[in-house]
């Protein structure tokens, strides 16, 4: 072996790594999210709280995304992706910790938001670094798999969840996750030079001229969509299982986790589905339709216990289409690999208002009328999805036309 194939094969090797690292830190981002649901039941008992309380818990937990998605995006842009990823794994571990010593629900309200900020910035560091630490032969299969950390990292809380004692068991344990991954990825994790002069001063405005772009916002409106109709259920589903079919906490856990893995095979199917060819917006549409439909037979008592279980696998794995076709679609919306990390803050800022809206909308009605309202509300995002899917099908024949004619 030559000195210059071992050195070859040790930078692949500590790129692989590289990856593999960063997906650890999305996986432990996502965990934040799933570990609200699992603990619902246990936070009801132990701070005397109803489900829309519990909702607020899950939903606070994104406001911060709403408004510093895009920020972040461009403050990535400016410092470099691994400094903001650091800044966010140190502020997850932080919030959890705060959170798992809160005496009240109001503090417990403030640790989320610290937590939030936090999954914000890992959430839009992550992609940009991936962007540019693998090849271009291997990005089309990186973000694939990236899109697979959020329900992968749900499903792995759901599961671990009732194995421990207590909700401020479950805050510790996810405190010292990100701690750990905090740690490698200072060891691992290779820093990216940062932007200086007029391209630094320039990119708020590019950022605000990329988020009044057609195609942009609606990718941000569909991601929002998507968003509202997955926490809808998924931040209830513990609870609604337990209630249909009877189960432990433990059971639920594990049947809630078994649907949210099936949501990484939606976003795997996605990858293969467009290298196919298959048209983005009828993929988003028809997935849209799917899970509108299966929310109707989830909520109402028209199906037994387990019937309304298999429609959650079927709407978990054909909702799963939508995230991964977004994330594949938003490089090229952005235009330029400098604003891909802004474009990852307006898909971003979409996620949040779904994860917002979402479970403290369902805690709401579900509170005042039973589970059978919150079919109302998924029913009617589905059908707005299906409309932004028909917006940015045009668009795209707009855009088609214009290049022909230019």
């Amino acid at each position: 072996m030559t000195i210059e194939t071992a050195v070859a094969r040790q930078s692949e090797a500590k790129r692989w790594a590289t990856v593999a690292i960063v997906m650890g830190c999305g996986i432990g981002a996502a965990l934040q999210v799933g570990k609200v649901p699992i603990a619902a039941a246990m936070l009801q008992r132990s701070l005397g709280i109803d489900l829309a309380a519990v909702g607020t818990v899950a939903g606070i937990f994104a406001v911060l995304g709403l408004f510093g998605s895009v920020p972040a995006g461009v403050v990535i842009a400016a410092v470099g992706a691994r400094r903001v990823l650091l800044c966010g794994l140190a502020a997850i571990a932080l919030g959890a910790a705060a959170g798992a010593l809160a005496p009240q629900l109001a503090v417990l309200l403030a640790s989320r938001m610290l937590e939030g900020l936090g999954f914000l910035l890992v959430m839009v560091a992550c992609p940009a670094l991936l962007d540019r630490v693998v090849g271009n032969g291997a990005r089309d299969v990186t973000m694939a798999v990236w899109s697979c950390v959020m329900p992968f990292g749900i499903a792995l809380a759901l599961v671990a969840g009732p194995i421990f004692d207590g909700w401020r068991t479950i805050w510790w344990a996810s405190a010292l996750l990100v701690a750990v991954l905090f740690v490698l990825a200072i060891i691992i994790v290779p820093g990216v030079p940062s932007r200086t002069g007029p391209t630094r001063a320039g990119l708020m405005q590019q950022a605000a001229a990329l988020a009044r772009r057609r195609t942009p916002a609606l990718l941000m409106l569909l991601f929002a969509l998507y968003s509202l109709m997955f926490f809808a259920l998924f931040s209830f589903l513990p609870i609604l299982l337990t209630a249909r079919l009877g189960v432990s906490s433990q059971g639920a856990g594990g049947l809630s986790a078994l649907a949210a893995a099936g949501n990484v095979l939606g976003n795997l199917a996605a990858g293969n589905l467009l290298a196919r060819g298959v048209s983005r917006p009828l993929l988003i549409a028809v997935a849209a339709l799917v899970m509108g439909a299966s929310a109707l037979g989830i909520f109402l008592p028209v199906l037994g216990g387990w019937g309304a279980f298999v429609l959650c696998l079927l709407f978990s794995a054909t909702g799963g289409l939508i995230p991964a076709t977004l994330l594949a679609t938003a490089p090229a919306a952005a235009g330029s690999a400098t604003m891909v990390p802004v474009m990852m803050g307006l898909l971003m800022t979409g996620s949040n208002f779904g994860q917002v809206t979402g479970p403290i909308a369902v805690g709401a009605v579900v509170s005042a009328w039973g589970w059978g309202a919150a079919s109302v509300m998924v029913v009617a995002a589905a059908m707005l999805a299906c409309l932004a899917a028909w917006l940015l099908a045009r668009n795209h024949v707009s855009v088609s036309q214009a290049r022909g004619e230019a």
